[in-house]
């Protein structure tokens, strides 16, 4: 092989060995990335639990917190009437004491301008030798006694406006607090809210029912929110709502919220659903009891049900298994 061949030969293999190194640590990094991503935990949105957990941990953040505005609250409602109170008791001191200071005034005016005044005069003149120094003495005690008048009124009036001043320090004080605490509030009802709207679509949380889980359905939905929300209410007979029921009223007004409307008898409630077995129901179906069809209640899983279930006992959450089931069925 001539010599130059030889020597353009011998610089290849590097630059060729090189490139090769170079692919093999890019594949390997490449793969080294996909099984980082791989082995990466995927994200997972919280359980309905877990974000139940959160919402009470907020709420062991909120009653200490409503509890002290209430207490504060109750505290400047007390205090606001006492400084009312006390400005009552002061606007007719502050009268006194102006009427008394101008009694005084006027005559210290008259005695500088005019003298003695005539009556006074007269009486100086007519009196007997023997009772001037008398007259002279009752004249100064009088001027006493309205500068004894006025400053007992003014020591008074102080002494309130003193405790006045007190108590309205203090309200503003307990109103920035009872502003705050309010602030407060607000902020952790508003995370309370936040959280709550992040519970799944499917999830039905109502106060007076269990939080139900898995609800599909629109008008199940509707319709389960519509019958919790009457827990409480009292069982009348014949009874259809907004205040009362009766067992086939109460799953008629239910479902005529979510736009179902059923007729109020427990037999055509029966006829008027499609028929469940039990494995397969679901929260919002209704579930029969006894052979005959007479009580019917709204089914929330787990073998419970908002009923109303007679004279007596109000509208109520309980379980299933307490009657013979006689099946479910499912509107709409």
């Amino acid at each position: 092989m001539p010599p130059h061949r030889h020597g353009l030969n011998t610089s290849a293999r590097p630059g060729g060995l090189r490139r090769g190194v170079h692919r093999l640590l890019v594949l390997v990094a490449a793969a080294a990335v996909g099984a980082g991503l791989l082995a990466a935990p995927a994200h997972a949105d919280p359980t309905v639990d877990e974000i139940e957990a959160q919402i009470d941990k907020k709420w062991e953040q909120l009653e200490p917190t409503i509890e002290q505005y209430n207490k504060v609250r109750a505290q400047l409602k007390v205090n606001r009437q006492k400084s009312a109170d006390l400005q009552k008791k002061i606007a007719p001191l502050a009268l006194q004491s102006e009427l008394a200071l101008n009694r005084v005034g006027d005559l210290a005016s008259r005695y500088y301008i005019s003298g003695p005044s005539h009556d006074i005069g007269s009486l100086l003149v007519s009196v007997k030798p023997d009772t001037l120094a008398e007259q002279l003495t009752v004249l100064d005690r009088l001027a006493a006694q309205e500068r004894k008048e006025v400053e007992g009124v003014l020591a008074v009036r102080a002494k309130y406006d003193g405790e006045k001043q007190k108590l309205d320090e203090l309200i503003v004080t307990q109103t920035k607090q009872q502003n705050e605490l309010a602030a407060k509030k607000k902020q952790i009802d508003a995370e309370i809210k936040q959280l709550e709207a992040s519970m799944p679509k499917t999830t039905v949380k109502t106060e007076g029912c269990p939080t139900i889980n898995g609800v599909t359905s629109t008008a199940a939905q509707k319709a389960i929110k519509t019958a919790c929300q009457q827990v409480g209410d009292p069982y009348v007979w014949g009874a259809t709502g907004p205040n009362s029921f009766d067992c086939s009223g109460l799953t008629q007004y239910a479902y005529k919220s979510a736009g179902i409307y059923l007729t109020h008898h427990t037999g055509d409630q029966w006829n008027e659903g499609k028929a469940v077995a039990r494995a397969d129901a679901r929260p919002g179906d209704l579930v029969f009891f006894f052979s005959g069809l007479s009580h019917v209640g709204l089914y929330l899983g787990n073998n419970q049900m908002v009923h109303a279930p007679r004279a007596g006992k109000p509208v109520q959450v309980s379980s299933i298994n307490t009657m013979p089931v006689a099946g479910f069925r499912r509107p709409g």
